[in-house]
């Protein structure tokens, strides 16, 4: 994958940077960290070695014991000066946080630092996510330098609104979220890579991704509805890594609440109805459909256009069932489409009704989860599922759905490579 110089100034959101760099590991990138003396009141050096793996550095004139090396690279043979190295190795320079101070630094062009001095002498995409105050953000010296270093091709990651460090302080100013940030450094990657820079293709470039997420609900009245308790997590995970690894997704999100992933088409909807309406419209042109979303099963034969009243006493309702979206579509799909589906089992017998529905509707893949736990599934960030093929299975142990989503990925690939399936895996401790 790419090689990925990160610099971490002062502020409270160092913290942030580290799950930001375990991100870019996790996902295959090469990490180096250097730091401002500053940022280690708030995180230490030994925290960002031990997830990339390669030493951290700080100060100008301080050896490097990786002489410029980025993991996975060879180590030259002299030693190099660190600032010139770093980011003559590096596909992207990414500043997360950026404190008030060093943007200021970063548009004057001053080098009174490692971080500043590299910045100085980088040639790679830079992407800056500032972290601070509201009041220092909103500074008009503060937006003038952020100007300046947008005019000069970086990009900015803007903060988010929300809680801020000082007690009782509200606004903008939040450091964004370290895997938009990373989609940022990705795309600024994509945009620029060049021949020799070391940037290797993403697995799912070129491929249209079409994912739905979130519970339907089915109207009774005009304030009442027949739903489940999907959030929406296990499918926004699935769009945002399908996205990171390249692909051009859309989403379609039945009642989720949820802030969907960046870079997303979101196309919102409330009914089964409209969720087959729009599954059915852009399933044509997608590569990949992976059906996350919860329909409901059934819907009142008849709604009331009004409010049912309590004083009217017992309400008799007849159920009829919905479509079945994803049967439908794989029954009509080309031979190059790839269709996953999910089962929300409950209980003893949930992996053979999994392997029923997989032939039943002529699916690829079926993604069982056993829903009657309360510790995974609905209204949880973790997940445990069965991924089961026409010709084997795989088991991904409990982990947070975003690492679900990518085993889940990984074997759509492998699907679609035609490699053999695997065997059962049993679960990761």
């Amino acid at each position: 994958m790419a090689r990925i110089l990160v610099g971490v100034s002062g502020g409270i959101a160092a913290y942030k940077a580290v799950e930001l760099v375990r991100l870019a590991t996790a996902a295959g990138h090469s990490v180096r960290v250097i730091q401002t003396p500053a940022s280690l009141n708030f995180v230490g050096r030994a925290t960002f070695e031990g997830v990339t793996g390669a030493p951290v550095l700080v100060e100008e004139f301080e050896p490097d014991p990786a002489r410029g090396a980025f993991p996975g690279d060879p180590t030259s043979e002299h030693s190099p000066i660190s600032h010139l190295e770093l980011v003559g190795r590096a596909d992207v320079f990414v500043i997360a946080p950026a404190s008030a101070n060093t943007l200021a630094k970063l548009a004057a062009g001053l080098a009174d630092n490692l971080l500043t001095s590299a910045a100085l002498a980088n040639t790679a995409p830079v992407v800056i996510a500032p972290a601070m105050n509201n009041r220092m953000y909103e500074h008009p010296a503060t937006q003038a330098n952020l100007e300046l270093l947008r005019s000069r091709g970086a990009r900015v990651v803007d903060p988010g609104t929300g809680r801020l460090a000082s007690k009782g302080e509200w606004g903008v100013g939040r450091l964004a979220e370290p895997a938009e940030i990373l989609a940022a450094a990705e795309a600024a990657i994509g945009e620029h890579a060049a021949p020799g820079r070391g940037y290797a293709p993403r697995s799912l470039d070129g491929l249209r991704v079409l994912v739905t997420a979130g519970g339907t609900r089915e109207p009774i009245d005009s304030v009442r509805f027949i739903g489940n308790r999907s959030s929406g997590r296990m499918g926004l995970a699935l769009a945002e890594e399908a996205a990171r690894r390249g692909a051009d997704v859309a989403l379609v999100a039945a009642n989720v609440t949820i802030q969907p992933p960046a870079g997303v088409e979101t196309v919102a909807v409330e009914t089964t109805g409209e969720l087959a309406a729009a599954v059915r419209e852009r399933f044509p042109a997608a590569d990949v459909l992976v059906m996350a979303a919860a329909p409901a099963d059934f819907r009142p034969a008849e709604s009331q256009a009004g409010k049912l009243e309590r004083e009217a006493g017992a309400v008799s309702m007849q159920l009829e069932p919905t479509e079945d979206i994803v049967a439908g579509v794989a029954a009509d799909r080309r031979a190059d489409q790839t269709v996953i589906g999910f089962a929300a089992e409950h209980g003893e017998g949930a992996l053979e009704r999994g392997r029923a529905k997989l032939a039943r509707k002529g699916l690829d893949a079926v993604v069982v989860n056993d829903i009657s736990r309360e510790d995974i599934g609905f209204d949880s960030s973790d997940n445990e599922v069965t991924i089961v093929f026409a010709d084997g299975e795989r088991v991904v142990g409990r982990r947070p759905k975003t690492e679900v989503a990518a085993a889940i990925l990984d074997e759509v690939e492998r699907l679609r490579s035609g490699v053999e399936a695997p065997s059962t895996v049993e679960p990761e401790s």
